[in-house]
């Protein structure tokens, strides 16, 4: 591995463009090519984000010597295929969450990593977030108190046509997958894994679910949860503790968090609080926090690991069997593979 890390993305949507644009402001990471299914476009995309090279297609771009590492940033259910793409041509792989569209092709995905002996790791920014860390840190300290409920939401107005990756259901449209990963990853980062999970949810006419509320059980603590593509959520989380309140005003980009204590024998009347205590991030945000887990990538890739310690494979692959198992309650069904969804939540997998 080369100091400096050369990069390939892969697909040109929206996201795609934030992410180079992160990726920019993080050193000894280049853009060294892009690859899309359209020459024009990935020729625009190279020139707006200066790329050396563009590719009109992804085979082509994988075969890259330039390349160490694919950003995988094409719509759920084309997460597998172009993953496998990369890694049997020897490149390491950070894929845009979640990881597949549900738990039998991750585990799929995650076996052809091991398989070809390269790096993957699921594009969960929040895990690798400063100021989440940090809290998550200083929670499991015990320095806010026993935590006991968690309160998390994300969600904004989706206009697109029905074809859009984000309203069809034959590319892994839905609330739970685009947002519910969210509030669900910070709850398992905060309180550990879940014991069970429950949800329900609004569904559209072709099946998918635009807005859910979900509720889980994790050990001795509670935490609730929405997600939604019809309305503008507030973007808040909250942990209450027994000495206190931890809230996030946007946990999904949060600028820090603040801890409210409870004065002993008090009342949640906004009487008795102590000084609130603002928690910073462990370093900077890195533009819009995808910068951070570039470089994580990149501190990966030097030290030989082939998995992130913050976004664990296995807890990747945790959270995919909690939303197969909400989406089995729920009522939606993507279309695809025939075992997909069947693999259920089991907490001790």
């Amino acid at each position: 591995m080369t100091q400096s890390i050369g990069w390939g993305i892969l697909a040109t949507g929206r996201i795609a463009h934030t992410f180079a644009r992160d990726l920019a402001l993080v050193a000894d990471a280049d853009l060294v090519a892009v690859g899309s299914r359209d020459l024009d476009r990935a020729s625009a995309f190279a020139d707006e984000h200066g790329a050396r090279s563009a590719h009109g297609s992804y085979d082509d771009l994988v075969a890259d010597p330039a390349v160490d590492v694919i950003y995988v940033a094409s719509p759920h259910a084309l997460h597998l295929e172009h993953a496998r793409l990369a890694l049997e041509s020897g490149k390491h792989v950070l894929c845009e969450k979640p990881l597949t569209l549900d738990v039998d092709e991750a585990e799929e995905m995650v076996r052809l990593a091991r398989r070809h002996d390269r790096f993957l790791m699921e594009a969960m920014w929040t895990a690798c977030h400063p100021v989440v860390r940090a809290l998550r840190q200083r929670l499991a300290a015990g320095e806010f108190g026993t935590p006991r409920h968690l309160h998390a939401e994300l969600g904004f107005r989706v206009d697109a046509p029905p074809e859009d990756r984000m309203l069809n259901p034959a590319l892994g449209a839905s609330a739970l997958l685009d947002m519910g990963v969210y509030p669900l990853t910070f709850a398992h980062l905060m309180l550990g894994e879940a014991e069970s999970l429950s949800a329900t949810a609004l569904l559209s006419e072709d099946g998918i679910d635009l807005d859910v509320a979900g509720t889980a059980r994790h050990p001795g603590a509670l935490a609730t949860f929405t997600a939604s593509m019809t309305s503008w959520s507030a973007r808040r989380a909250s942990i209450a503790t027994d000495l206190g309140r931890i809230e996030l005003t946007d946990f999904h980009h949060p600028p820090y968090a603040t801890f409210t204590p409870y004065g002993e024998g008090g009342s949640n009347d906004a009487e008795d609080l102590g000084r609130p205590v603002r928690i910073e991030g462990l370093e900077p945000v890195v533009g819009r926090g995808y910068g951070n887990e570039i470089a994580e990538v990149g501190r990966c890739l030097r030290a030989g690991l082939k998995e992130s310690p913050w976004v664990p494979l296995e807890q990747t692959l945790t959270l995919m069997r909690q939303m197969d198992t909400l989406r089995a309650e729920i009522g939606v069904h993507h279309p695809g593979s025939p075992g997909r969804g069947s693999a259920g939540f089991d907490p001790t997998a």
